[in-house]
């Protein structure tokens, strides 16, 4: 009786909002709407009509991974019509207490957490990374440019932000797949070094340092941050989608240790994603709790805010904040589309439910980014001299001007 009220009522507001969306239910009858169908949202089992009694994007997502449906059509389309069904972004929710996140982000736990996420499969992501292998924001000059050369322009954005220069010390916290320290060590003569917590990560880079005979000014370390030297402080350092794993009650200790490992006058870049609500929110409906439980185990981030005030309570200067969102929905939308064309090799290297997972996490990511519901931010930060005096040009030319390449090349 409750699912035939509350098909009813979904066959009713289908056609009321005009969607053109169909849902096929388990014994093929069909709901529609008064538009032809883009997409189809097929409920394989009666278990799933509870999805439309308490709708969130976390629990289609989930019923998604479990195979409870499936979605005929792209994902992009699926989500932009299936999103008025699922959400609700005026409702504010709270998140867990800080009781609990005082036992998250021990040495054991971050490691395990982003092993569980980057060591799924190095040929995975080749299949719809780019080139390089960036996993994170890339920065479109136009609409026209392709990932490979808008990763580079990203890269190459970081380097000079930093204002890199020949022989200088870059340490890049959460390198990834290499391509930052590859790019800086190549195309800037910087001597590099590279942190992550990922084994597969680190195999790989360490492979392409020796392949391109860069093992005098680029290395890798399998480590935690926690636990690089602080007898050598750096004059450059970057942070490129790290400082999320960070957990919110950890980031002073973070950015202590940064401003620790900067040299006085040292630039540290930090790129990572925030969020539109405040530390203890997050929007209803929204996928958090899908990507907490499936995606990224202990992953939080917190409005921009507040993340400037606790790098100055370290002692870091702010020269500057990028807000790049609607580049990382652009570049998230090319990661599924690039998954999608490439499906049956994603399911024949990790089965179909880590594909039906990775699908899901970066469509809804990527529409969160562009329904403004996450932001993404490059912040400059400065340690000062002795003074308070920071060596920092006047404007901002130096970064976005044609005639200053990098030191040793242009974009490949």
């Amino acid at each position: 009786m409750l699912s035939k009220i509350v098909l009813d009522r979904l066959q009713a507001r289908l056609q009321a909002e005009r969607l053109p969306l169909s849902i096929r239910l388990w014994d093929s009858q069909t709901l529609v709407g008064t538009l032809p169908a883009s997409v189809t949202l097929a409920l394989n089992t009666p278990r799933a009509v509870s999805l439309f009694i308490q709708p969130s994007l976390s629990r289609l997502a989930e019923a998604y991974v479990q195979q409870w449906v499936d979605l005929e059509g792209d994902a992009r389309t699926a989500l932009t019509l299936l999103s008025p069904l699922f959400t609700n972004p005026k409702r504010i929710r709270k998140r867990m207490s800080d009781r609990w996140r005082f036992w998250r982000h021990n040495r054991m736990r971050d490691a395990r957490a982003v092993s569980s996420h980057y060591d799924v499969s190095n040929e995975f992501y080749a299949l719809w990374l780019d080139q390089r292998r960036v996993y994170s924001c890339a920065y479109f000059h136009t609409d026209q440019d392709s990932l490979d050369l808008a990763q580079e322009q990203k890269l190459d954005h970081v380097c000079r932000k930093l204002r890199l220069q020949p022989g200088e010390r870059l340490l890049d916290i959460g390198c990834g797949w290499g391509a930052l320290i590859l790019w800086a060590a190549e195309n800037y003569g910087a001597d590099c070094t590279g942190i992550t917590l990922s084994r597969n990560q680190y195999e790989h880079v360490q492979a392409l340092i020796e392949q391109r005979g860069l093992a005098d000014r680029c290395r890798v370390h399998l480590m935690d941050y926690r636990d690089v030297s602080e007898e050598m402080p750096f004059d450059k350092i970057s942070s490129v989608g790290m400082f999320e794993h960070v957990g919110l009650r950890k980031l002073p200790d973070y950015f202590r240790k940064m401003h620790a490992l900067l040299k006085p006058g040292g630039l540290s870049l930090n790129h990572g994603i925030t969020s539109a609500t405040f530390d203890d929110e997050y929007i209803d409906g929204c996928g958090h709790e899908f990507i907490e439980r499936y995606v990224f185990p202990d992953g939080e981030t917190t409005h921009v805010s507040l993340v400037i005030e606790k790098m100055a309570r370290q002692g870091l200067e702010c020269l500057d904040a990028e807000n790049l969102r609607p580049h990382y929905a652009r570049t998230l939308w090319q990661w599924v589309e690039r998954l999608e064309a490439r499906a049956d090799e994603a399911r024949a290297l990790v089965g179909e439910r880590k594909y039906r997972i990775w699908r899901a996490y970066m469509a809804g990511c990527a529409f969160a980014f562009e329904s403004g519901w996450n932001a993404i931010y490059q912040i400059l930060l400065a340690k000062p001299l002795d003074d308070g005096s920071v060596p920092h040009p006047l404007t901002r030319d130096y970064m976005y001007r044609a005639d200053s390449p990098p030191a040793d090349g242009r974009l490949s």
